[in-house]
């Protein structure tokens, strides 16, 4: 079958970027600070965190997740970083993140696109606590959304924000790393129904809109509602493996991979009618992921043609039956390499790559790691996850060239 197509970048160290004033001047070299470094998931409290609780010495301290409510936000999205995060246990149970909400003025009421505002205990000085910020959408974006430029008080909370914290967006959430010129230069997505007008406002990024999310190290942007999801369970992946992601899958009824891009959701004009679909494939090919699997047996399960098949397929699921196979097998290994103590060869058989060698070609392009490091990382429960550079996914699955 076809390999998977390029689609993971690797870039030079970045600058930080600071948030640009309501009237932005020209950027100068020096506006900038050093290279941002993303703390590690286990970061202990430094003095300029001063609002954290310090923890006893025989307890690990959590990466602090501080989500940013914006008046107009949508309760769904503002939800998803507790649900997400605040769900991630280690092995002895214990949280791995610690998770505040703040807003952009002192503690009070926020208000939702809905019938009620939500209380928000924190106000904007909680930014400069976090290991990590996340931006869910908002409906009331005012200027930022309709002239790319941030409010005096928007620009005045995000400067709480230290160089290094990683910064994260859900949906229109993006709008507002964009006006702070945090995407300048990078990839970044956004819901597809925004993305022409993204694009257009904000022309020094890169926008993507067939992914779900982009992971460009330090700053990662998601498609709009439910990618939030698939974006917070990677972020949970890469620090702290797929295990306790899964887990968090699990109690959370989602599954812990989405196939396809947000292509997928967008309304055709003229849409094919069809009744005929591909899960009946997909169903048998993941019973035997460890056997040799041709593209016409697939197609035969669904009493399809090698060709209608393959267009069916991809229209579906937003990418080739090669590449989600190649997909599917890799997450099998991950799985493998995890949980059992099978020898390498033993997994490269069992995930259907045959050979180790061909095993850790596709690791390494698509995690960035050979399958023996992978499994020394998240056996040891060290938390600095695999493939954590700067990564495109487009379906909740890292994906890279070499593969």
């Amino acid at each position: 079958m076809a390999e998977q197509q390029a689609r993971t970048r690797t870039t030079p160290s970045r600058q930080a970027r600071t948030p640009k004033r309501t009237t932005p001047p020209p950027q100068t070299p020096s506006q900038t600070t050093p290279p941002p470094q993303v703390p590690p998931a286990q970061k202990a409290p430094t003095d300029q965190a001063s609002a954290r609780k310090i923890p006893s010495q025989d307890a690990p301290s959590r990466h602090r997740v501080v989500v940013l409510a914006l008046d107009g936000l949508l309760p769904f999205e503002l939800g998803i970083p507790q649900r997400i995060f605040g769900k991630a246990r280690d092995a002895e149970g214990r949280p791995l993140y610690e998770v505040a909400t703040c807003s952009v003025r002192p503690p009070g009421p926020v208000a939702t696109d809905a019938d009620f505002a939500v209380l928000v205990a924190n106000g904007p000085e909680a930014l400069a606590t976090a290991d990590t910020v996340v931006i869910p959408a908002s409906y009331e974006l005012g200027p930022v959304h309709e002239e790319g430029v941030l409010t005096p008080e928007l620009a005045a909370a995000l400067a709480h924000i230290r160089p290094g914290t990683r910064l994260v967006s859900i949906c229109t959430g993006g709008y507002v790393l964009a006006a702070a010129g945090y995407l300048d230069g990078r990839p970044a997505t956004t819901h597809w129904m925004h993305a022409e007008h993204f694009q257009q406002l904000f022309p020094k990024v890169r926008v993507d809109a067939d992914v779900l999310f982009i992971d460009d190290g330090d700053v990662l942007t998601s498609a709009g509602v439910a990618a939030g999801i698939d974006l917070c369970l990677h972020l949970v992946r890469r620090d702290h493996g797929a295990a306790v992601a899964n887990e968090v899958a699990r109690r959370t009824v989602v599954p812990p991979h989405r196939d396809g891009g947000q292509a997928q959701y967008i309304q055709r004009p003229v849409p094919e009618a069809q009744t005929a679909t591909t899960t009946a494939a997909r169903a048998w090919a993941l019973g035997r992921l460890h056997e040799p699997i041709q593209l016409r047996d697939m197609a035969e399960q669904d009493s399809m043609s090698v060709r209608t098949f393959t267009r069916r397929f991809r229209e579906e699921v937003g990418v080739s039956p090669g590449q989600w196979l190649t997909q599917q097998r890799v997450e099998r290994a991950r799985h493998l390499l995890e949980s059992s103590d099978l020898s390498i060869d033993q997994v490269a058989r069992d995930a259907g790559f045959g050979t180790a060698q061909s095993m850790r070609q596709h690791l390494q392009a698509a995690l960035g790691v050979t399958p023996t490091t992978y499994r020394r990382t998240f056996r040891s429960g060290v938390g600095a996850g695999a493939g954590a550079g700067n990564t495109r996914v487009s379906d909740g699955f890292l994906q890279s060239s070499g593969g």
